[in-house]
């Protein structure tokens, strides 16, 4: 039996994300008003995140990078996140931002590499200094004399600072990728350390010269580095991981500490920590454990964290985060992330509540951050967010929570908290129950929402389709409510630039899965799909009850058609692209029987063009049975998405990027007489992904950018695409879909490449 919808309104819990937002209208920031307008829609987490970092000056004040562009803020300790305007931060997992030592409104950060300050708790940023090198490793400021500062650059070298990040000269001696700085409290801040891939420098003379100090260390492929120096009782210590080896059937390597600011260094491989040499089970990350990551602090430098890889899947060969309180003379686990382990303290997600247990793959996390001022405070990321602020003794999950306070299960609703990590390519309203919201994501899968949107609930192994790393879109039957067909695949980001260029693995497989239960559960009933991606269904009205036509665009393969409810498929392709490139990504069909297909391209190397061959958009009048090319007038080798005109099959939008060595071809493009004649409307960037007309308003017309959006990546025409205005104040810039509220002419909402679902204004600038 299909489950009731319930109309549940979430206040008090998800207040702290409305928050953030009105903290953003208060901070006087321009456009800070629209910006307030923005919310962020569904599930949290999903992507990698790196380098985090928290302020020693509040320790409530944290932030992560993610590798989907965007930066986020928390200020309550890791519960709830703002995305940092793309306007005004970048994401830049390669270099750990800092905050300053005793002024938590300010914090510097890299974006794009390039060195950036904010003075108002990130809200705003503004270049700073005159570094021509990109930053890499982190920004380290000295507690004691907040301007020196100390950066790793993208020469693999270091640089330096004295009048706050404003001028940069070169430090002579550290070589090789930064790992990361300590700058010794004890010595007035004259003493600091640089720790590189190839060694461990000191200089006693605030960065003027460097001597190596790797005395004692059997080798030099350092992994980690931190160092602690507390000027209240003169402690200093330095820690460092090198590569762990198996010598003559012993572990060798590991982790070293130094109590003499690095003239000589002994071994910290104190009792506790895994020394295996062989793995223990088939799950084993690797035969012998690295550790390649450690944190410490000025506050306490003799409490240190060592995370690790796994060398099986159970303690104690499991990764987990080890801490020590006597500089490595004794060691104790502290993170048991899988609900099945005996001593699990890492609260549930949706993954680990839905399935009961947790998919890692016993490597250490992306990232890690202590805490200067309070060694109890550690942030730890993964595609998640893991925080404790007990020393380890339980951990919370700083991305989605439950909206109950009953112990979250397979059917847990889940609150957004604002730190959004995921691909979206489409958001739907149950056309039989306004309630029934969904969203098709990539590496997620599926979730559903039965409080239009409120709350979101994630399937599970028991529920989802056989390929569940993608849905890439929905088909709802129009007279039985319940019933709906997906595209699924194993392989995300088709048509982008991964898929386009072969980054990715793109020959996973896909299919079409039936629910029958508004979304619950999803079965495989498909026959004569070849197991490839599925990229695009779509469902006849026209067509009778039990005996639905569809439509399906298999990646690689052309298009499918099914007139049995989706059981049995017939390939279509006469006319349709090219042997060497059926490609097909987003099939439509139009209210009087027009099909559409749309074919993206291929860049066969590296560096190679891209292949023309079959690249196009597509019309079949006759069910599918022929096909034949409708922008041969205008030709473009690297087409994204297009949008048909609710009312007119003849208007058409069609979103292209350039297509490298100096084609300058993309932007968004208009047809009003099927595809005879095209005209460029629109472009604001290389990358336009597609176009789309408001359903009610004539002459509105939508256009979208993704992967590297120069500036906003929605824009708004009210004139059939002569004039454009920007949405400013949308916090991403990676925008893919707009999807209307058939119930809502006020609002819209937006899918993204790497930042989930927002909803926001129809027109820029309203609130």
């Amino acid at each position: 039996m299909a489950e009731r919808a319930v109309g549940l309104r979430i206040v008090a819990r998800s207040a702290p994300v409305l928050l953030g937002a009105a903290l953003t209208a208060l901070s006087g920031a321009p456009g800070a008003a629209e910006r307030a307008s923005w919310e962020a829609v569904g599930l949290s987490g999903g992507g990698g995140m790196f380098t985090p970092a928290i302020s020693p000056a509040n320790p409530a004040l944290m932030m992560i990078n993610c590798d989907m562009s965007a930066a986020y803020l928390s200020e309550d300790g890791g519960r709830h996140w703002r995305m940092v305007h793309h306007a005004q931060l970048r994401s830049d997992t390669r270099c750990r931002p800092a905050f300053h030592p005793t002024q938590p409104d300010v914090l510097y950060a890299s974006s794009g590499g390039r060195l950036r300050l904010s003075q108002d708790r990130g809200h705003t940023f503004t270049a700073l200094g005159d570094l021509r090198d990109a930053l890499i490793g982190e920004i380290a400021i000295s507690a004691d004399d907040p301007d020196f500062m100390l950066v790793g650059t993208s020469r693999g070298r270091c640089a330096r600072s004295q009048d706050a990040g404003r001028t940069w000269r070169d430090c002579d001696g550290p070589v090789g990728r930064l790992i990361a700085f300590h700058i010794d409290r004890t010595r007035q801040g004259r003493t600091c350390f640089a720790a590189t891939d190839r060694g461990v420098w000191r200089s006693d003379d605030a960065g003027e010269s460097w001597v190596e100090r790797t005395r004692g260390l059997p080798w030099r492929e350092i992994q980690a580095f931190a160092g602690g120096s507390d000027p209240a009782t003169g402690v200093v210590a330095l820690y460092c991981a090198i590569r762990s080896k198996e010598v003559n059937g012993a572990f060798q390597g590991g982790l070293y500490r130094s109590r003499d600011r690095g003239e000589t260094w002994q071994p910290a491989m104190g009792s506790g920590l895994n020394t295996d040499t062989t793995p223990a089970d088939q799950w084993a990350y690797g035969a012998i454990s690295q550790y390649r990551q450690l944190l410490t602090t000025d506050a306490q430098p003799l409490t240190v964290y060592a995370l690790n890889t796994s060398t099986g899947f159970h303690p104690p060969h499991s990764d987990t985060v080890y801490r020590s309180d006597d500089a490595g003379e004794s060691w104790r686990a502290t993170y048991f992330q899988d609900p099945r382990f005996p001593r699990f303290n890492v609260a549930h997600d949706y993954v680990t509540a839905a399935t009961g247990k947790c998919f890692k793959g016993g490597e250490t996390p992306f990232g890690v951050a202590i805490c200067n001022s309070d060694p109890n405070r550690v942030l730890l990321v993964r595609n998640e967010p893991h925080v404790t602020h007990d020393g380890g003794g339980t951990w919370f999950v700083g991305s989605t929570y439950p909206a109950s306070s009953l112990p979250p299960g397979p059917d847990t609703a889940w609150v957004c908290n604002g730190l959004v990590v995921t691909t979206t390519w489409h958001y739907y309203i149950d056309p039989h129950d306004a309630n029934r919201h969904y969203i098709a994501y990539t590496d997620i899968g599926f979730s559903r929402s039965l409080d239009c949107g409120q709350t979101w609930r994630w399937w599970n192994q028991h529920t989802w389709a056989p390929w569940r790393n993608t849905c890439y879109e929905l088909a709802f039957d129009p007279e039985t409510p319940g019933i709906i067909w997906g595209a699924f695949s194993d392989i995300h980001d088709i048509p982008n630039d991964n898929i386009i260029s072969e980054r990715h693995g793109h020959r996973g497989p896909g299919g079409v899965a039936v629910s029958r239960d508004f979304g619950a559960s999803w079965q495989a009933e498909a026959r004569g799909l070849p197991a490839k991606p599925v990229t695009s269904i779509v469902l006849d009205p026209s067509s009778g009850k039990g005996a639905r036509t569809l439509y399906a665009g298999v990646f690689d393969a052309g298009v499918f058609k099914s007139t049995d409810d989706g059981r049995n498929w017939t390939l279509k392709r006469r006319g349709l692209g090219h042997p060497d490139n059926l490609r097909v990504h987003r099939v439509i069909l139009h209210a009087d029987g027009t099909l559409f297909a749309g074919i993206c391209a291929r860049r066969p190397a590296a560096g190679a063009p891209l292949l023309s061959q079959g690249v196009g958009l597509y019309r079949s009048r006759d069910g599918a049975e022929s096909w034949e090319p409708i922008n041969a007038s205008q030709p473009l080798r690297y087409i994204k998405d297009f949008s048909v005109h609710p009312r007119d099959s003849a208007r058409i939008l069609l979103g292209a990027c350039d297509a490298g060595g100096g084609d300058l071809s993309g932007g968004l493009y208009l047809t009003e007489d099927s595809g005879a004649s095209w005209r460029r409307i629109g472009r604001q960037g290389p990358q336009t992904f597609g176009g789309y007309f408001h359903p009610r308003r004539e002459g509105w017309i939508y256009m979208t950018l993704t992967e590297g959006a120069p500036g906003a990546g929605l824009w708004l025409s009210r004139d059939h695409g002569r004039t454009w205005e920007a949405f400013d104040g949308l916090p991403f810039a990676n925008i893919q879909r707009v999807e209307f509220d058939p119930r809502d002419d006020a609002r819209l909402r937006v899918t993204t490449f790497g930042g989930s679902v927002w909803r926001g204004p129809v027109v820029p600038g309203e609130r």
